[in-house]
This record gives structure tokens, sequence and C-alpha cells, in this order.
């Protein structure tokens, strides 16, 4: 892209020369890349940082190391890697060395590069931020979406009750395949007595809310009494105002949830959400929900259809 706007009338498959890795990179050949609402908002020109242009999108990105610069020794060629960074949608990206992780065997591509962002900010989310603790209740709003999907399983590895939010019969199917013990067809049913009542009036000890706007407004409704109320974005377009004299009388917390900054002031905990990751991986914990895999030609496509709401769970576009 040589300009921001819609994906369809900015974003073009071009041939540009393969990248030379500089001494400290490595060359990956991709084998996945995971796409995020995120990626929409940058090519729309919505995202708190504008990408300098030329731009190539694409921010996480799983594949074989296929070079490597003359100061690299922390990856050797060959190895499995996953990198966070941008210009994924290629055949090849080179990358800082020190910031590849290794990717197990026992993982695909595909499911390497649907995890990083969504369980990661979700690790920061309920462990970090949340100190969620095993018994207690957590309302999972957009809950067959990517971070919903993993905060589903996160949720449920902690050893608490989940209760997911959806819209329509399908999605509901899918957030309890997932593992969430109850759903909810927001678009069918009012949430707030739906909600009560599956909690017998007490409400829930943390909400993870990736929505917004009026979802916002009516989860507010059903925090339990010191309860924790998670931002994690605004996908539906719309900020919600928070009425303070609410978080008063019912003393919850309202809980800004931004990995991004977070990871700008400690970029250690890149590594170490990852490696939890991989851990609750190992242990069958966690396995991300993939909607589907396409090819290089199709990655125009497949923005659009994240920014139509066609998708559930991670698009994968493989070269």
């Amino acid at each position: 892209m040589e300009e921001t706007g819609e994906p369809l009338d900015v974003l073009e498959l071009v041939e540009i020369p393969e990248p030379e890795p500089r001494a400290d990179q490595a060359l990956i050949k991709v084998a996945a890349v995971g796409l995020k609402f995120p990626d929409l908002l940058q090519i729309r020109g919505g995202y708190q940082v504008t990408p300098k242009m030329p731009f190539i999108p694409g921010g996480e990105v799983a594949g074989t190391v296929e070079a490597i610069g003359a100061d690299v020794s922390s990856v050797a060629v060959g190895d499995r890697v996953l990198w966070m960074g941008q210009g994924g949608l290629a055949d090849y990206v080179a990358a800082p060395a020190g910031e590849c992780f290794p990717v197990p065997d026992a993982m695909s591509f595909p499911q390497a590069a649907a995890m990083l962002t969504n369980y990661g900010t979700t690790v920061f989310a309920l462990e970090d931020r949340a100190n969620l603790q095993a018994g207690e209740s957590v309302l999972v709003t957009a809950a067959a979406g990517g971070v919903g999907s993993a905060a589903i399983q996160l949720a449920k590895a902690k050893g608490a009750t989940v209760y997911g939010l959806a819209g329509g019969p399908e999605k509901v199917e899918t957030v309890l395949s997932l593992g969430a013990d109850k759903a909810f067809d927001y678009l069918k049913v009012d949430i707030v007595e739906e909600i009560r009542a599956a909690t017998g009036g007490k409400g829930v000890d943390v909400v993870y809310d990736a929505v917004g706007g009026d979802i916002f407004d009516q989860v507010r409704r059903v925090v339990a009494w010191d309860g924790r109320l998670l931002i994690i974005g605004f996908t539906s377009g719309r900020i919600a105002d928070a009425p303070t004299n609410h978080v008063l009388l019912k003393n919850y917390s309202i809980v800004g949830v931004h990995w991004g900054a977070s990871l700008a002031r400690d970029p250690s905990q890149l590594r170490r959400n990852w490696d939890r990751i991989v851990e609750l991986f190992g242990t069958g914990h966690v396995d991300p929900l993939i909607s589907a895999v396409r090819p290089l030609d199709e990655g125009v496509q497949a923005l659009v259809d994240i920014g139509d709401r066609k998708t559930t769970g991670k698009i994968i576009v493989s070269p």
C-alpha cells in the first residue's frame, strides 16, 4: 500500500525484490501470517500509529529461517520461528533475529501465527491486569472472535466459569465448543437479564470486553461487587462512557488492557507471554480457533471479511 484507505482500494499484490537480512536480522520464508482487526485499522489510517509508506501489512509471521546476518547467533538457518512485526503479507520478511521466537515442532505454522497477539493480549489481561483466580466467573464479549476465543480457553485454564456473548446461533455454538459454560446470542436476548439469572443475581467477577459501545453499556451492569471490567478494544466503533457513580456504588474497577503500550515499557513481556502460551498449548489448554487459511492473493478479501464481521476466530494467510 502507498496510502491509507479501504483494503480493496489501497492494497495491491506486486513483485518487489527479496529482502536481504542486515547483520542482526534473519530472513524468514513466510509460511503463515495471522490477520487481526488492528491490521485493518492500520490500513484505514485509524490505528494509534500510522505506518510509513510504502507499507506491507501482516504483523504475526511464522515460518522458517532461510538466511541470517553476520552477527546473528540466536537463530540458525532452518529454525521454525515466530515474529511479531510487520510485512508478513509477502513471501519473505527480514526480522530482527533477537525478536524471533522458537515454534515447537508440535505446533503448526498457522497455529503459531494465530496465537501471539490474541493469546498474549489475553494472558496480560486475565493474569496481569485482572488477577483472575480459580473459581471466579468471566463474561467474554465477541466470544467467537480471535481475542474472545482465546479468553474463553485461558479463563477455563485458570479454573473460571465462563460466559460468552456472540451474534447468531452458529457463533453461539462455536463459543460453547470452545469450552464456555454458557453462551448467549446478544442479538436475541436481554444480556443483563440472562447474566443475572445465570449468576443468581451476583454478576460476574471479570468482564472481558473487546467491543465497547452498546455492549459495554449493558455488560457494565452485570459486573459483580469488587469485579473488574477489562477494556480490550472498541470493535463496535463507538467508545462508551462510563458513569462513575455506577462504578462507585458497585465497587468495581474499570481496567485498561493496552498490551502494546505495556510491551514498549517492558519488551521482555513478549517472550514471557509466548513461553506461557507454549506451555498451555503443550498441556492441551489452548488451541486457536482458525476460521480459514487463505492464499496470499486472497489476503485483501480476508481483511475485508474481518471488517464485515464475517469471520470467527483467526484468519491465516499462507503464501
